[in-house]
């Protein structure tokens, strides 16, 4: 007996049709980001001859103009209807992964790249809000977070997937290919959605900057930044840093699955806590795990320190993530839903081309080392605001 579940949460589905298309729908989303993302520094290097400095400009335009678009993602995602944005911003994801396999010099494809930042961004806006929408209330909190593993889950299988593939085949085409293919089944996907029709917003000025951006989450936004900048930094470099300096050839599939690993089984045990309503004390776990991950990674330089801070990373941002987006859902009325989940993300973006920019100057001018423990430091500066801070100010100013 469970004195904390009712019984007509207990009969509500989770996994209902809608909700089990939109999970998968985003595993394609985060299939595709994720074969290109770990293998794109090298592919610069091997391709164009580019620097660790260059590689860091190249790639974080991708992660500006998604931030740029979020905002605006928001807006139309709670002022038109939800499928058709859905839709068309999956759409011009999909296709943009031919414009990798026309660009033929540096410059063309950090054009490519970077355009391909508007759709990504406003794609997993609007998806993440559609799964909000198809979710049963008593069922929402748990279901943000096993929404998340179908990143996790992609997140664990296209990195190794995609290594093994390149030390068969030698051919970065291939893995555009398999990337624009598995986009477009999500797409495929979506397209079948059946959603119900609903109310948009009307009544609000214009112009009206909460609309962009949820004015209410500034504490929990700046906090996601540190958190992101220490990702960036971590995600961007691992598998060159690992094969320069520690000698490790394909050995960043291991760590991406790992991490993954982590992340995965920390949404699984966070799922009955975040329904309780356990939100902060999620939270603050994650953080705090995430930081010690971060310090390992920065501390021991060996394949102990390398592979044993992936678990730990993915452990504690696998608690931190669901808890944060829950946040931001419960800072805003229903009408700001899309407002919340682009919120949330353009804090991630900022965090992550920031981390991105930073590790590859601090690592081409002063090594690896240096920029793996900025990461730690920025690190520390988001756990000191969120218990500094943020989880009493949520607590002060949710409304569910």
């Amino acid at each position: 007996m469970e004195p904390n579940v009712n019984k007509s949460e207990q009969l509500e589905p989770l996994w209902n049709a809608n909700y089990v298309k939109v999970w998968i729908a985003n595993f394609m989303i985060f299939f595709s980001f994720m074969l290109l993302t770990p293998l794109l520094p090298l592919y610069l290097k091997d391709t164009f001859a580019a620097d660790k400095q260059m590689i860091g400009i190249v790639l974080s335009g991708y992660t500006l103009l998604a931030l740029l678009v979020r905002p605006f993602s928001g807006f139309f995602v709670d002022s038109f209807p939800r499928k058709t944005v859905l839709l068309v911003c999956y759409g011009l994801f999909s296709i943009l992964f031919g414009g990798y396999l026309l660009a033929g010099s540096l410059l063309l494809f950090a054009i490519v790249r970077t355009l391909h930042g508007a759709p990504f961004g406003a794609s997993t806006v609007s998806n993440s809000t559609v799964a909000i929408d198809v979710l049963h209330p008593s069922r929402r909190t748990e279901g943000i977070g096993y929404y998340g593993l179908s990143n996790n889950i992609a997140s664990a299988i296209a990195p190794a997937l995609a290594i093994y593939i390149l030390q068969i085949t030698r051919n970065y085409d291939f893995l555009f290919w398999l990337a624009f293919v598995t986009s477009a089944i999500g797409f495929a996907v979506n397209a079948s959605l059946k959603l119900e029709p609903r109310d948009l917003v009307k009544g609000k000025p214009k112009i009206s900057l909460d609309r962009f951006f949820l004015l209410k989450g500034w504490s929990e936004a700046l906090t996601m930044v540190c958190f992101a900048f220490s990702y960036g930094v971590l995600a961007t470099y691992v598998a060159i840093y690992g094969k320069e300096e520690l000698g490790i050839n394909g050995g960043s599939a291991l760590f991406f699955m790992l991490l993954s690993g982590g992340l995965i089984l920390s949404r699984l045990v966070g799922g009955r806590s975040l329904r309780q309503g356990k939100i902060t004390q999620n939270a603050a776990v994650g953080v705090s795990v995430s930081l010690l991950g971060y310090l390992l990674f920065a501390s021991v330089h060996n394949p102990l320190g390398y592979y044993g801070a992936a678990l730990v990373i993915g452990l504690g941002n696998g608690h931190m993530w669901p808890a944060y987006q829950n946040m931001f859902i419960n800072l805003a009325p229903h009408t700001q839903r899309g407002t919340a989940n682009s919120s949330v993300l353009i804090s991630w973006d900022v965090g992550m081309g920031l981390g991105i920019l930073a590790g590859g100057v601090l690592s081409e001018h002063f090594g690896y080392h240096s920029a793996f423990w900025a990461a730690w430091i920025v690190n520390v500066l988001g756990v000191a605001g969120f218990f500094g801070y943020v989880r009493n100010s949520f607590a002060r100013n949710k409304l569910r």
